[in-house]
């Protein structure tokens, strides 16, 4: 029993010391937290014999840290240790590395708050990086940029715009030649994100089989017991897919693949491990089917406060699925509650609201109103303005998904 320990003992510590951080997935955030400190202090140390490597590995940790919980001082320790690794770098590679992880950050910093001036200033970062004399760097430098054109992609969501950006993730997949498995997964989930929002949007087959290949590869070479948070990444965009095709043809039984599709994703872990992952899945989930309140409540605690767009997409779904309750019974008192609360955070907004979190609550207001004019018969007005404020403001500041929700009800307010 003691020799199992130990063996235990010595494979964990020879993943630590490997390059790749995928074993990172098999612990929770407090304890990447622990790490990312470790990892700080050795690299800060003057006997650091790897100064840069060290530096480059701390950035990697603090982000990983920032990945899962949205802790914005472990984004900004995430850039200090990568301007630290850029101050020992010794040639241009090493330089332009170093500027990869800063790079890497303030994707991860749009990914978490929104704002595509970020996106802006990080694809300038790269144009004026000099030209990488080795492969495998010049090969990271083209998926980082793809994966920045995509997210511009995502935002404008039109057509030619998603389809050149497909095509640069495919020439920068083909680029890394296998060589590079984390840059890998992360370029192919994005293509797999992007091609499911584009075929779906088209009705094209060809681009939902290619999402359909890309998720299932990932699903495939992603154990439970070894990268859960990759393999529950995967099946919940997997679950999101096959949820919006059984809206679209009304199968019940896609419905019903789709459900368990987003078990199988929450099952991987549990909310201690990733918050924003747990949340994410069960915001996913609420987008198509009627969850117990308490875990919605669960997943805006998780997220809220911190300025994420996640957190404002939990708040709406919080919201929405609370007016459709009272809704539904015709709870007057209880619509009146809810928007109580929304005026409230409107008139008086936190210290921490964003722009974001405005355009949620006026999704809301305008649910209650609709709500509430079925009971009525009091017909809401201006509530097309306002969802079209909602809908420009989530996009300006880098959300589609809630601007889609806001279209979505100016569109069909009885099916939203």
């Amino acid at each position: 029993m003691f020799e199992f320990g130990r063996d235990l003992r010595r494979l964990f510590e020879k993943a630590r010391d490997s390059d790749d951080l995928g074993w990172l997935e098999l612990i929770g955030v407090g304890l990447v937290e622990v790490e990312a400190r470790q990892q700080s202090v050795e690299a800060g140390r003057v006997s650091c014999a790897r100064p840069h490597d060290a530096a480059l590995r701390a950035s990697a940790l603090w982000r990983e840290h920032a990945r899962r919980c949205g802790a914005a001082t472990s984004l900004e320790r995430a850039e200090t240790a990568a301007r630290d690794a850029a101050r020992h770098a010794h040639n241009d590679d090493e330089t332009i590395r170093a500027t990869l992880e800063l790079a890497q950050t303030g994707m991860l910093a749009f990914d978490l708050c929104g704002e595509p001036a970020r996106l802006d200033a990080i694809l300038t970062l790269l144009a004026a990086l000099p030209p990488a004399r080795r492969g495998d760097t010049a090969a990271a430098v083209a998926a980082l940029h793809a994966r920045l054109r995509a997210r511009q992609a995502s935002i404008a969501g039109e057509a030619t715009a998603l389809q050149e950006a497909a095509a640069l993730l495919d020439a920068a997949l083909h680029g890394l030649k296998g060589q590079q498995r984390p840059v890998e997964d992360d370029l192919r989930l994005d293509r797999a994100a992007l091609m499911l929002e584009a075929g779906l949007a088209a009705r094209d087959p060809r681009m939902l089989d290619q999402a359909g290949a890309d998720l299932r590869a990932l699903v495939e070479a992603a154990t439970p017991e070894q990268r859960p948070l990759s393999r529950a990444r995967a099946l919940a965009l997997c679950a999101a897919g096959m949820a919006a095709l059984a809206a679209i043809a009304d199968d019940v039984l896609a419905r019903d693949q789709a459900h368990a599709l987003f078990d199988a994703a929450a099952d991987q872990f549990t909310p201690d491990h990733s918050p924003l992952d747990w949340a994410a899945i069960q915001v996913l989930r609420a987008e198509r089917e009627t969850l117990p309140l308490l875990v919605l409540v669960q997943a805006e605690a998780l997220t809220e406060g911190g300025g994420l767009v996640l957190g404002a997409l939990a708040h709406e779904r919080r919201v929405a699925q609370e007016t459709t309750r009272a809704g539904s019974v015709g709870d007057l008192s209880a619509l009146l509650e809810i928007e109580a609360g929304l005026r409230r955070r409107l008139v008086r907004p936190s210290i921490l609201a964003t722009p974001l979190d405005w355009a949620s609550d006026q999704i809301g207001m305008a649910r209650i109103a609709l709500a509430r004019a079925r009971w009525t018969g009091q017909t809401p007005r201006g509530l097309g303005l306002m969802l079209v404020e909602a809908a420009a403001t989530a996009r300006e500041h880098g959300a589609p998904s809630l601007a889609q929700r806001a279209e979505r009800l100016a569109r069909a307010p009885e099916t939203a």
